[in-house]
C-alpha cells in the first residue's frame, strides 16, 4: 500500500473520530456544536444521529474505497451509505420539536 493510501486512512480516521466524539457528547450531555445550537431542538437525538453517521461513514470507507483488498461482497459498503442516510434523517428529526405531552386524564369517582 502506498503512502497516499495511509494518508487518506489517517484523515478518514480523524474525521470519523471527531464526528463520533461529538455524537457521544450530544447523547450524554446534550452538548452541540456552537454554530448549530439555535436550530437543534433535541440535542440527544442529534448526538445519536452523529453516532449513526460516524458508523455508516466508517462502514462505507473501510469496506469500500479505503478497504485495501477487494471484497467478495462488493455491494456491502453501500449498506454503510444507507446507515449514513438514516443518520441524516435523524438529524432532520432533531431539528423539529417533539410531541407535546398529553394532559393528565381526569378520572371520575
Amino acid at each position: 500500500m502506498s503512502g497516499m493510501h495511509w494518508t487518506a486512512v489517517g484523515i478518514a480516521v480523524a474525521i470519523i473520530t471527531a464526528v463520533a466524539a461529538a455524537g457521544v457528547a450530544g447523547v450524554t450531555t446534550g452538548w452541540t456544536l456552537p454554530f448549530r445550537r439555535e436550530r437543534i431542538l433535541r440535542p440527544k437525538l442529534w448526538g445519536a444521529s452523529l453516532l449513526l453517521i460516524a458508523f455508516g461513514m466508517a462502514f462505507f470507507l473501510f469496506l469500500g474505497p479505503l478497504g485495501g483488498t477487494p471484497s467478495r461482497h462488493p455491494n456491502l459498503p453501500f449498506l454503510g451509505l444507507a446507515v449514513n442516510f438514516g443518520g441524516l434523517a435523524l438529524q432532520l428529526l432533531a431539528q423539529r420539536p417533539g410531541r407535546a405531552p398529553l394532559p393528565p386524564r381526569k378520572t371520575v369517582s
